[in-house]
């Protein structure tokens, strides 16, 4: 296996940096691309997180990852990126100093903007390896998503690594182009997109799900025997499978309350939250049209008309 002209044999840990993207005083930022081999050939999962720069959940699932030893396999290998978006990261923000989404520029050009060349050089030096992929991504700004896997719909095998995974809840989404996973998934690879919580957060529950999923995939997979470690669904923690959705967006401008929480399931008619002008004059109510689950729901305290309140799935 060769990555960024790195020759990386079985049974080899090599970390090696990728810095084709500089800030514009010139100082380069590196992204560490952490490679673990087993001794015996097989295949290649990708771990990675901060796709996203202020998505530090996705980070911290990574990067307790690999302090806990848990990316070394006896066979095949793996590879954790547990920050990409390093540039993000430093600012706090979602974006590439460019002010482009980098999960919006794929597959990327050598010839393109600041954020489509990083993409570019990521597609061309890592992807090739790649047959699964487990993306860690979290909620936008203070939407808090309950922890759930995204996957493409009619792929039997992505479905069972989903359900092997174990989150609460799996949600067919068609990924989007130009997206990293849409990418990757037009090349071939499996690839399991893992949402849970919000941004600059980090949130222990959602952690702690998205490293035992990984776990259990790393299983099955036959990477390393987690027999200790798996934790097998049974007929009480099967994931509910949601096959569509919508979100709920406010009516009005206001201070806004919510009166259920992520991950709850939701009958018709239920009051959902209300929103008040900050002076006791107004106050609105809005209450759930149809029963599902809230795979989404908004913390901000104040909010415009048009925000999304809730994201809510259908089975």
């Amino acid at each position: 296996m060769r990555i960024l002209n790195h020759k990386i044999g079985l049974g080899e840990s090599v970390q090696v940096k990728m810095d084709f993207a500089r800030l514009n005083t010139r100082d380069t930022i590196e992204v560490p691309i952490i490679v673990e081999r087993g001794k015996k050939d097989g295949p290649c999962l990708l771990l990675i997180g901060g796709v996203h720069g202020d998505e530090t959940n996705g980070v911290e699932i990574v990067r307790q990852i690999v302090a806990k030893g848990l990316n070394k396999p006896e066979i095949g290998t793996i590879i954790c990126i547990p920050l990409l978006n390093v540039f993000g990261f430093i600012n706090q923000t979602r974006e590439f100093p460019d002010g482009r989404d980098l999960n919006r520029v794929f597959p990327g050009s050598d010839k393109g903007s600041l954020a489509s060349r990083f993409a570019y050089h990521i597609m061309k030096e890592v992807i090739p390896h790649i047959d699964y992929c487990i993306d860690f991504h979290t909620g936008g700004a203070q939407r808090f998503n309950y922890s759930q896997i995204r996957i493409d719909e009619d792929d039997e095998e992505i479905l069972n690594l989903a359900k092997i995974f174990g989150s609460p809840y799996i949600v067919y989404s068609k990924s989007q182009e130009r997206t990293f996973r849409r990418s990757m998934v037009k090349l071939g690879i499996k690839v399991l997109l893992f949402e849970g919580g919000k941004s600059l957060n980090l949130d222990k529950t959602v952690t702690k799900i998205g490293i035992q999923g990984a776990i259990n995939v790393i299983h099955e997979l036959g990477l390393k025997d987690f027999s200790s470690k798996i934790i097998k669904t049974n007929i009480t923690n099967q994931p509910i499978i949601i096959k569509s959705s919508k979100w709920i967006r406010a009516k009005h401008s206001g201070m806004y309350r919510s009166d259920v929480s992520a991950g709850q399931k939701v009958a018709k008619g239920l009051k959902l939250g209300s929103i008040s002008d900050p002076f006791g004059d107004f106050e609105s109510a809005f209450k759930n049209n149809q029963e599902g689950y809230i795979l989404n729901s908004n913390h901000a305290p104040v909010v415009n008309q048009g925000d999304a309140l809730f994201h809510i799935g259908f089975e």
